[in-house]
This record gives structure tokens, C-alpha cells and sequence, in this order.
């Protein structure tokens, strides 16, 4: 990279570390750290949606997506939009009338409405966890992206590890300081500059460089340009995956919570859906297609950082490298203040309360599970695997008990810890024991199988002291009778 790129990338992340030093100061309270004073309007919301949906992990398996399928792997990110605009009719009404009774921070403050502390201590851990892996995710994307580009000629220390920690100290740094308000209005900067990063810049200036059309159409396979080129199985994993992820995600509940009432809340998820599909689903595949014609050689994520360095004019690179690595910061910033909300308000608070002040207290435990998810950044090689993993575990774990508090008459108690249980255990045991499954689907749909027979079962069994208490009332009655 010249030496502009340099000043280019290095100006937009001061900048961006500017602003969380700015909301410092601005957070006086828990809620105003977590949830934003529940004054943000939707146009910032929504894009901070699409941002922390789509990020850097995404952008970078988009582009190898595109890299090994051409134009279908855009079908990732319709399941965004189908997600979404679900969200925006069924439940965000339902969720922001409550949060208005109630003053709701987190996803599990929601369980507990619904059911109890006991269960929204079971979704604060499994969320918690599957946030952390959200962010090591990012920071992994985020390494990936620099060890191939920014820091590539750095020989005293790996490149990929001296990257990590870069970028794990970019985020730790500014998400820990200005909380929920600097993560919603970076992302709203962060998505602008990808957007105009890959639509208005990198695309056109590779289709030229790499010789046009004619170039492109002669180098990529024919399915390259189908989007029919791929498999049911594949789709399901998709789908079973992203999908349900719209309805427990920690990261959306703090947005819903943050918008200043329903009509704001419901526009925020409709924005944020067509931003998924087809706006930067297309474009990041295309931008993937185009690192294969240029370094078809080249392992499928790292194409598109050897693209955007090697292919890209002088400041253009660090431009659109920066609209990159925004992406990354933006899902990575949000899932890291989504893992922290679970544990400082639902386990800490719960279990060792404090007089002190807490806006403190949440700045601790940010920089810790920053630390956390950056150490476990190093043990993953592959962006998608680690974000898709996360996604089973949560989704398992958590779909069916959030789904039946929003529409079961009577919720219960003993079926919602039962499929936590058992979904999210199911996922994680298929995951860690890599157990081959039929037709190549992904251990989400299996979780959430177990998930809805332990619900219903356990249910349907009730409550054993219920039931005693019961029978012991009929007998009661008989014997009145027969008198």
C-alpha cells in the first residue's frame, strides 16, 4: 500500500476511536450506556441493523461465497431480508409495546417479563455466549483482512496475530467507552462508507482494471452467473441459521429498545432489510467474482483484501479498505456491547448488585469479553464457521421459548428450560464433535427439533407438585360425592 493509503486508513479509524472518547462523557446512566436513552431515530437504527447483521464477517464470506459460487451466494443475505421484514410485523411491535410498560434493556429482561429469573439467567448465558463468538468472529474477519493487506510485509511477528490485535484494540477501545450511542452512530458512518466504498468505488474501478466484461465473462465458470447455483441443503442452512436469528438477537433487542416508539422501531427493521438484499449481497459477491479473475489461486477470503490492494488505485485502496474494515467494526463493536449487556445487567447485577457507578462497572466488563473474544479470534482459521456456529447455539438454544412468551397463552416455566437445554446442547455436542449429518445440513435444524419436543413434553407433563395438588383435589371430590 502507498503511503495515502496509509493516511487515508489511519484518519477514518482515528476518527472513529474520536467518537467513543466523545460519548465517554455523555452516558450517565446504565440505560443511556445500553440502550441510548430510548431517543434514536429509526434512519440511524436501521442502518445500525443492517450494519451489525451483515459486518465484516459477512462482507468477508460474501466475497468468498462469490469467490467459489459466483452470483448465488447472494442468497445468504435474503434470508436477512426475509428476517427482517418478519421482525418488523410479528414481533417489534409486540416487543417495543412492552419495553414501553416495562423499561426493558436486554433480551433476557424480555424472558424474564415472560417467564422468570431463572430463565432469563439460562438465555443470559447461552446469548452471552454466542455474542462472544459473535465478536471473535469480527475480529477474526478483521485480521484476515489486514494481515492481507495493511500489515502484509510486517516480518518480526506473524501478520495475521499482530493484525488481530489491532483490530481487537480498534473495538475493545471504543465500544468500551461510548457504549450503545457511539456503536449506533458509528455504524451509521461505518455502513455509509461501505456502501459508497463498494458500489461507487471498488467495483467500477476493478471491472476496468481487470479488463471488463469480456475478461470477466471468459475467466468465471458459467454457474458463476446463476443464481441457481446452489443446493437445497445449503439454502436450508442458510435459512435455518440467519433467519430465526431476527427474533433473539441481543443486538436487535437493544435496538428496538433504543428507538423512541413503535412506528420507529418497526421502519428501523424494514430499512435494514432491503440494505441485507440486495444492496450489499450483490455487491459483495460481485466484488468476490472479481478477486477470482484477478487471484484465482488464492484462498476464497483472502482474494478480496489481495483485490482491493493490488488491483485499486492509490487512495482508492485505503478507502475502500477502510469501508471493510468499518464493516467489521461495526457487527464486532455491537456484539461485543450485546455480550457485555448480558453479563453486567443479567448475571452481575443479578447476583452481586452494586451502589456504585455501574456506567463504570459496564466498561469493565466490555474491555474483559473484548479481551475474551480476541483470544479465541486465534484459535479459529475460517470467518463463517465461527459466526455460523454461534448462530446454531443461540438459535437452538433460545428460538423456541422466545417464540412461545410472544405467542403461548400460558409460557412455561419448566418447557422453556428444557429446550434450552436441550436445543442448545444438541448444537453444541453436533458442533464440537463435528458429527457428519444427513444431506450436509448444519446442527441448527436438530437443535431446534430437540428443542420443540423437550418444550411440548415437559409441558405437557406440568408440573409435578401442580399435578399432586390436582389429584389430590379430585380425590377430595369423589369423596365428597360419595358422601
Amino acid at each position: 500500500m502507498h503511503w495515502i493509503d496509509y493516511a487515508v486508513f489511519g484518519t477514518y479509524f482515528s476518527a472513529i476511536v474520536y467518537v467513543g472518547y466523545y460519548f465517554l462523557g455523555k452516558n450517565q446512566s446504565r440505560e443511556d450506556y445500553y440502550v441510548g436513552g430510548r431517543a434514536i431515530g429509526a434512519g440511524h437504527v436501521g442502518m445500525s441493523i443492517a450494519a451489525t447483521d451483515v459486518g465484516g464477517g459477512f462482507s468477508i464470506g460474501l466475497g468468498g461465497l462469490g469467490f467459489t459460487m459466483g452470483l448465488s451466494g447472494s442468497w445468504l443475505l435474503f434470508t436477512g431480508l426475509i428476517g427482517a421484514w418478519i421482525a418488523a410485523v410479528v414481533t417489534v411491535p409486540r416487543l417495543k409495546r412492552i419495553d414501553q410498560e416495562t423499561g426493558l434493556l436486554t433480551f433476557p429482561d424480555f424472558l424474564a417479563y415472560k417467564y422468570n429469573g431463572v430463565v432469563a439467567t439460562m438465555a443470559a448465558v447461552i446469548s452471552g455466549i454466542g455474542y462472544v463468538g459473535f465478536t471473535s468472529g469480527q475480529i477474526l474477519a478483521g485480521g484476515k483482512l489486514a494481515a492481507a493487506s495493511v500489515f502484509k510485509d510486517i516480518s518480526w511477528m506473524d501478520p495475521t496475530h499482530f493484525s488481530l490485535i489491532v483490530i481487537s484494540l480498534l473495538v475493545v477501545l471504543y465500544t468500551s467507552m461510548g457504549g450503545i450511542k457511539a456503536v449506533i452512530y458509528t455504524d451509521t458512518i461505518q455502513w455509509a462508507v461501505l456502501l459508497f466504498g463498494l458500489i461507487a468505488l471498488g467495483i467500477p474501478f476493478a471491472y476496468v482494471k481487470l479488463g471488463g466484461w469480456d475478461t470477466i465473462r471468459a475467466t468465471l465458470p458459467d454457474e458463476h452467473f446463476s443464481l441457481a447455483n446452489v443446493d437445497f441443503a445449503t439454502l436450508a442452512n442458510w435459512a435455518c441459521a440467519i433467519i430465526p436469528i431476527w427474533f433473539i438477537a441481543m443486538t436487535l433487542y437493544q435496538r428496538v429498545f433504543a428507538t423512541r416508539d413503535e412506528s420507529q422501531a418497526r421502519k428501523a427493521f424494514l430499512i435494514a432489510g432491503v440494505f441485507e438484499y440486495p444492496i450489499i449481497a450483490i455487491s459483495g459477491v460481485v466484488l468476490g467474482m472479481l478477486a477470482r479473475v484477478a487471484y484465482p489461486e488464492s484462498d476464497p477470503e483472502a482474494a478480496l483484501p489481495h483485490l482491493l490492494t493490488g488491483v485499486l488505485p492509490v487512495g482508492i485502496a485505503g478507502f475502500v479498505l477502510a469501508s471493510y474494515f468499518s464493516a467489521v467494526m461495526s457487527t464486532a463493536d455491537s456484539c461485543l456491547i450485546a455480550a457485555s449487556g448480558n453479563v453486567e445487567n443479567d448475571l452481575l447485577r443479578k447476583y452481586f448488585p452494586s451502589e456504585g457507578n455501574l456506567v463504570w462497572r459496564s466498561i469493565i466488563v466490555t474491555l474483559v469479553l473484548g479481551i475474551l473474544a480476541s483470544a479465541l479470534a486465534l484459535y479459529f482459521t475460517r470467518v463463517l464457521d465461527i459466526i455460523l456456529h454461534s448462530y446454531s447455539f443461540m438459535v437452538a438454544g433460545l428460538l423456541v421459548p422466545t417464540l412461545a412468551g410472544y405467542f403461548a397463552k400460558r409460557p412455561s416455566v419448566r418447557g422453556a428450560v428444557a429446550s434450552m437445554w436441550c436445543g442448545g446442547g444438541t448444537a453444541l455436542v453436533l458442533i464440537a464433535m463435528e458429527i457428519p449429518l444427513p444431506y450436509g445440513l448444519n446442527p441448527t435444524l436438530f437443535g431446534l427439533i430437540m428443542s420443540v419436543i423437550a418444550y411440548f413434553v415437559t409441558n405437557a407433563m406440568g408440573n409435578p407438585s401442580e399435578n399432586a395438588r390436582i389429584r389430590q383435589q379430585k380425590v377430595g371430590l369423589e369423596k365428597e360425592s360419595e358422601a
